[in-house]
């Protein structure tokens, strides 16, 4: 059996005896000497590359995707037969930091003191100067609501971030109850939870279901000083009903790390709204430890069990 490494990503897999490696260029077709491969790993790479290995791998049976959300897998067009593994959980960490961070830039408009030190002003929030905790604005998490929607793994760990700086925080699932002691509502509950919540996370994955579902309702619902958070995917925004709602002022801000197109085009109408934070896709980083989770997917293919995160 042959397994295909990307090389997007420094990898050191250690396989078993009848498993043979090969490396390959995202970037570049899959070398004819390759084409044989049964199993392969994918990070950082294009759509439209996932869509000619469709034809370039005949002998292909399972993806072990890096990548949380594997989208891009699903539309490339592989038989229903091969078997495709997410990066599930190795994200976990960074994605939650990095959501943390862009909340906490919006809370204390570090946005805006950058790009005034940019121009060598000094700025001043006015935010600064209220008093500590006031619902005019969002300018803290003590004593904030967070929404999360899509109350996973990352999801979760966000939430222990910020119950430790004083949140309260209500996860948004397709099953209500609990998970991991908060308190979790479907989405046909949502609209109301939003009323007076300080900060909406979306942390969606692309799928039929998720399109466009923060909408002018989801962003209606939303008290005038509330911010938008997205570190799921793009899709999963009506991006033209959010642009309206940041330029009406009828939502305090939006920070977004993900854009229905990428990268996000100079003239998107999304560019220059007031109160916006981009970043670069970048929440999610570099999978933590990916792998001890190839070598044990490796095991469990060879062996004929059931794979870990398997989409």
């Amino acid at each position: 059996m042959k397994l295909l490494l990307p090389t997007s990503i420094p990898l050191s897999v250690t396989v078993p005896d009848g498993v043979t490696t090969a490396t390959y260029d995202n970037a570049a077709p899959i070398p004819d000497e390759h084409r044989d491969a049964e199993a392969i790993v994918v990070w950082a790479i294009s759509g439209q590359r996932l869509a000619d290995m469709v034809a370039e791998l005949p002998r292909l049976r399972w993806i072990q995707a890096l990548m949380a959300g594997t989208d891009a897998v699903a539309a490339a067009g592989f038989d229903p037969s091969v078997v495709v593994t997410s990066g599930g959980g190795l994200h976990d960490a960074p994605v939650a930091e990095h959501t943390l961070g862009l909340i906490l830039a919006a809370a204390r408009r570090l946005d805006v003191a950058v790009r005034a030190g940019d121009a060598h002003e000094w700025y001043s929030d006015p935010s600064a100067h209220q008093s500590f905790g006031t619902t005019e604005t969002f300018s803290t998490l003590y004593g904030a609501k967070v929404v999360i929607w899509g109350f996973g793994g990352i999801g979760t760990r966000l939430a222990g971030h910020l119950t430790g700086l004083g949140a309260e925080v209500v996860g948004v699932a397709t099953t209500a109850g609990e998970r991991s002691g908060y308190r979790v509502i479907t989405p046909a509950d949502l609209p109301g939870e939003l009323t007076d919540a300080d900060v909406l996370v979306d942390i969606l994955p692309a799928l039929p279901t998720t399109q466009n579902v923060v909408d002018a309702a989801i962003l209606g619902a939303l008290p005038t000083h509330a911010w938008f958070v997205n570190v799921g995917r793009g899709a999963t925004v009506d991006e033209a009903a959010l642009k309206q709602a940041l330029t009406d002022g009828t939502i305090g801000g939006a920070a977004l790390d993900v854009f229905a197109t990428e990268p996000l085009p100079a003239g998107d109408p999304l560019w220059g709204s007031p109160n916006l934070i981009v970043t670069p896709h970048i929440a999610g980083g570099r999978p933590h430890d990916p792998e001890l989770r190839i070598e044990e997917n490796l095991r469990r293919f060879l062996a004929g069990e059931d794979l870990l995160y398997t989409v």
